[in-house]
């Protein structure tokens, strides 16, 4: 799997979620098997580059390679100018987010509702690609199957997007109306994947091995992104790989493992966002603590528990504390699928 010169070491992705895909969670799914994830939307808003949440989001210390930047704006100008400043902070591959649902991003006319101006939506991808083109820098473009049931014109867009010079291009099985709601359909994914010769990567509501093999399988998809499932259970990305790899299922991991891995999480993420005690650091932890424990035994009662804790080190100490009472009565963690939530405002 390439995206344009660069050589990833497998076909499932990370896909961005602003609000969730920063760093210190990029990583994890990177080390839990993902091989390939993508930046929360940084704005293409000049006057907010110097902002604390925008310096968050273009933070790649210690990344691992490739780095993918998601930019998000309604102006080809201004999109192509944050491409090149993301690009000298680090950025490898620059993504156009054309698939963000959110009503205070569609609102401005960015994210899923630019595949209302087509013209608009293929100015901006120019753009970026002859900016990001003689740095050597792949351009890929995340977006929906179209705005609205009527209206299914990814098919039109991918085309154009190629001939610009995109390099890949991701594509949720949903329109922008119906934001999380109702079922992702693979058809208009596989009919993409059918009409392009840069790689296709399908999205939207794969949750499972069994998914991702027959969503690879009914669309020809090269790839595959993983958003919502990953919440809480970074590692389905290794399960997925085990399971396509072999056709056999991986043991749930052991409760003592998930702890470890949520401990280290936790501890890069306060590290981005600060160990004040009731500063960001423990707010925003607390969804990542949510999605982890939301369906094991008890886990409801610790997630409204964890919302009253103010410290990092207290919060780090619960965690602990909740999981080793867990591992008492299960070795591994109890195999029940985490119910995926819809918040538009979440996720790109």
């Amino acid at each position: 799997m390439q995206i344009g010169h660069i050589a990833l070491p497998n076909r499932l992705f990370a896909a961005p979620m602003a609000g969730v895909t920063d760093r210190p969670f990029r990583q994890l799914c990177r080390r839990l098997g993902a091989g390939y994830a993508v930046s929360e939307m940084v704005t293409s808003r000049k006057d907010l580059w110097a902002s604390l949440k925008t310096s968050r989001r273009a933070n790649h210390d210690g990344e691992a390679a490739p780095i993918a930047v998601q930019i998000a704006g309604t102006d080809a100008a201004m999109m192509a100018e944050a491409a090149a400043y993301n690009v000298d902070r680090g950025a490898q591959i620059i993504d156009i987010n054309m698939g963000c649902p959110a009503k205070k991003v569609c609102n401005k006319w960015a994210g899923s509702a630019l595949m209302q101006d087509e013209p608009l939506a293929l100015e901006i991808v120019e753009a970026v690609v002859a900016a990001c083109a003689p740095r050597n820098v792949p351009v890929t473009l995340k977006m929906r199957t179209g705005w609205c049931e009527s209206e299914r014109n990814a098919l039109r867009i991918a085309r154009a997007a190629e001939s610009a010079g995109v390099a890949m291009i991701a594509v949720h099985g949903r329109t922008r109306a119906q934001g999380y709601k109702g079922r992702a359909e693979y058809e208009t994914v596989g009919a993409v994947k059918a009409a392009l010769r840069i790689p296709v990567v399908a999205n939207g509501d794969i949750d499972s091995p069994e998914k991702a093999r027959d969503v690879l399988a009914a669309t020809g998809a090269d790839a595959i992104m993983i958003g919502r499932a990953a919440q809480g259970r970074p590692w389905i990305f290794r399960e997925i790989a085990h399971f396509l790899a072999t056709g056999e299922h991986l043991p749930a991991p052991e409760v003592q493992q998930a702890k470890a891995w949520l401990l280290e999480h936790l501890h890069d993420h306060y590290g981005l966002y600060g160990w004040d005690d009731a500063g960001t650091g423990v707010r925003s932890a607390r969804k990542h603590i949510g999605w982890a424990v939301r369906a094991l035994p008890g886990g409801e009662a610790f997630r409204a528990h964890m919302n009253t804790i103010d410290s990092c080190e207290t919060q780090l100490s619960a965690v602990r504390d909740w999981f080793d009472d867990l591992a008492q009565a299960h070795q591994r963690l109890p195999d029940i699928p985490a119910p995926i939530e819809d918040d538009e405002m979440s996720f790109a």
